[in-house]
């Protein structure tokens, strides 16, 4: 996730909110890191936004999604005024007040992002009702619904909302007691009563829903918001008005461009992780903005879609992973009518959910250059679901590797050394209060001054300049210990692969927890298969295990192998991953990097066979 910073390059004028930070001494080994301008205030509630633009700007879309047609593709632009978003929420709020739901019966959400999705969402935050938005992955892909038996039995929900019964009706009845009532927007679920969401709608507004919504405050929780769970069972984060509403200013105030004119944007991702349902979500709401719901996704099945939909809708700020920027990227060399859209009014590209490579973000510049003769600004950061989650942002343009900012206006960072690494830990009006119904958990997430402890390691970007702020030195849990005692310092060693073997690897996870040697599962760029040269619809795995692949694997291997200082700092094997990390199984985090104890766990017996040599094509150092 770098670029080379050169002083020619020409960026199209994106302000920066924050390039001031104040330091001062704590303890030995502590210090406070802090933007030097204080934050503004911020609405009581983020229903007063909605009520605002409602007024203000009500002909307005809020949010569009497409049309499904009979055969499953999709069709025209269907699309939800302020106006209509604000009755719709009047409505459903009423009818969730007449089912007497609250915080200890919230509604939980089994289904993607759609419209229903996203009114149920204003209709509970109206009435004062927490809701919770589930990964969909525990409804469709689990088989024996763990983890959303896990939810259901943390949350209690009072009413379990899906959009297509035919899809969730096995996970409903596997694990939503019979008491509990279930809607859907399509269909019934068998041998259950089903409520429609058209007749939740159709509920008739009265004085009591207003009063309701006015009767929120700071304290109100909105939603709860579950944790990958990669080791454990998923947390449910509490997340109040407060902590939304202070992160919207908060990001204002970091990246003044979400002000500054028509906010427009373009997005996949899920709402029930923070960075979509949060972050994007709430962010047209708080400015006023547009959500064109992308039904697209990067993968090869869904991308034509998220491309389909940016050649006719321009954003004006965007966001995606990296490997939806790496196909946005190879697509715009040959796609013209994309090039013209996308870069039309985009003000600031933001990427989070893994490190973005190298090459990636070169093909991007190198298109924008050609096409408008200066680069997008490419954002990127430090938050996570508990902290709202936005943290931390860049100062410039100039953006290396790792490079993370400084904090937003309000959220005091204390830098803990620990075990020679540097944790940082937030306390700010965007901290979540903790964790729902574990109040264990949550004791032991805080410290004694009552900053919450993220675990993630973080250096200085200079020394000699804390202005320039910080960057990203790795999980503080990742560091591991071989068997000879030494410890192995995961973040370093990560990106030093990762640089090596450019253009073709995307992020590795490091094994070797008790064993003599450090091994590496690498999760290879789709450059590969340029290099490869194989045809375009050979299989990963036979791209993967070419030999110019392997070749130049080789190569890496052994050019790393010449720097190595001992054990801890040399790669003894390495195997190619043809199977992508996945936000689903938490092995991508929130906080925009790869969750190495999600991956050794998931994959455990590849690590097994790649330390003790069955592994076909393990690369070892010649």
């Amino acid at each position: 996730m770098s670029q080379n910073p050169t002083t020619a390059a020409r960026y199209r004028p994106l302000k920066f909110g924050v390039t001031r930070a104040t330091l001062r001494d704590g303890d030995t080994g502590v210090h406070y890191l802090s933007a030097q301008q204080e934050l503004s205030a911020f609405p009581t509630r983020i229903t007063d936004r909605l009520v605002h633009w409602a007024k203000t700007r009500p002909e307005q879309t809020l949010f569009a999604r497409r049309t499904k047609n009979a055969d499953g593709t999709t069709g025209d632009w269907r699309h939800v005024s302020f106006a209509q978003a604000l009755e719709a929420a009047r409505r459903i709020g009423q009818g969730l007040l007449n089912r007497g739901l609250s915080a200890e019966r919230p509604v939980l959400i089994l289904s993607e992002n759609d419209l229903e999705h996203a009114l149920l969402a204003l209709g509970c935050v109206y009435a004062g009702i927490a809701y919770c938005p589930t990964s969909p992955a525990y409804s469709l892909v689990s088989q024996d619904f763990d983890k959303l038996h896990h939810v259901v039995k943390t949350l209690t929900p009072g009413l379990v909302f899906a959009a297509d019964a035919h899809r969730y009706s096995r996970a409903m009845l596997a694990t939503v007691a019979p008491d509990v009532e279930l809607m859907t927007t399509e269909g019934t679920v068998p041998g259950r009563a089903t409520t429609s969401f058209a007749s939740l709608l159709a509920t008739e507004p009265t004085p009591e829903v207003d009063a309701a919504m006015a009767a929120t405050g700071p304290d109100t929780i909105t939603k709860f918001l579950f944790t990958s769970g990669s080791t454990k069972m998923p947390k449910a984060v509490i997340n109040t008005q407060r902590m939304w509403c202070a992160n919207q200013q908060q990001m204002a105030e970091s990246m003044p461009v979400l002000a500054e004119g028509p906010l427009v944007l373009v997005d996949w991702l899920p709402w029930n992780h923070t960075f979509g349902g949060n972050h994007n979500f709430g962010m047209v709401i708080y400015h006023g903005g547009t959500l064109y719901i992308d039904d697209g996704k990067p993968t090869p099945a869904l991308m034509a879609e998220t491309l389909r939909n940016l050649r006719e809708i321009a954003p004006t700020v965007y966001f995606n992973v990296p490997t939806g920027f790496e196909a946005i990227a190879n697509a715009m060399k040959t796609d013209e009518a994309l090039r013209k859209t996308l870069l039309s009014r985009v003000q600031m590209f933001f990427y989070a959910g893994a490190a973005l490579a190298q090459p990636v973000w070169d093909a991007l510049h190198a298109v924008q250059e050609q096409q408008i003769g200066e680069r997008i600004v490419m954002g990127t950061g430090l938050g996570m679901t508990e902290s709202g989650p936005f943290g931390i942002f860049v100062t410039s343009p100039n953006v290396k590797a790792g490079d993370l900012g400084l904090p937003t206006p309000g959220l005091v960072l204390k830098l803990v050394d620990t075990d020679g690494k540097t944790e940082v830990r937030y306390k700010g009006p965007n901290i979540t209060p903790g964790y729902w119904r574990m109040p264990a958990e949550t004791a032991d997430s805080f410290d004694e001054e009552g900053f919450f402890k993220t675990g993630d390691a973080v250096k200085w970007i200079d020394e000699t300049d804390v202005h320039q702020g910080l960057k990203f030195d790795g999980r503080i849990a990742e560091d591991f210990k071989l068997a000879t005692g030494t410890f192995v310092s995961v973040g370093p060693m990560r990106a030093k692969i990762i640089a090596a073997g450019a253009p073709y690897i995307q992020d590795v996870v490091l094994t070797g927890l008790n064993m003599k040697e450090v091994g590496a599962m690498v999760f290879p760029t789709g450059a590969v298969r340029a290099l490869s040269g194989l045809p375009a619809e050979a299989s990963l795995h036979d791209v993967l295990n070419s030999e110019p692949v392997l070749a130049h694997f080789q190569r890496v291997v052994n050019d790393l192998a010449k720097t190595s200082t001992g054990s801890a700092s040399r790669i003894a094997r390495l195997c190619l991953l043809a199977d992508a990390p996945t936000i689903d199984r938490g092995e991508i985090t929130d906080k925009g990097s790869i969750n190495q104890r999600a991956v050794l766990a998931h994959r455990a017996e590849t690590v097994a066979r790649l330390h003790d040599d069955t592994l076909h094509a393990i690369i070892k150092p010649q």
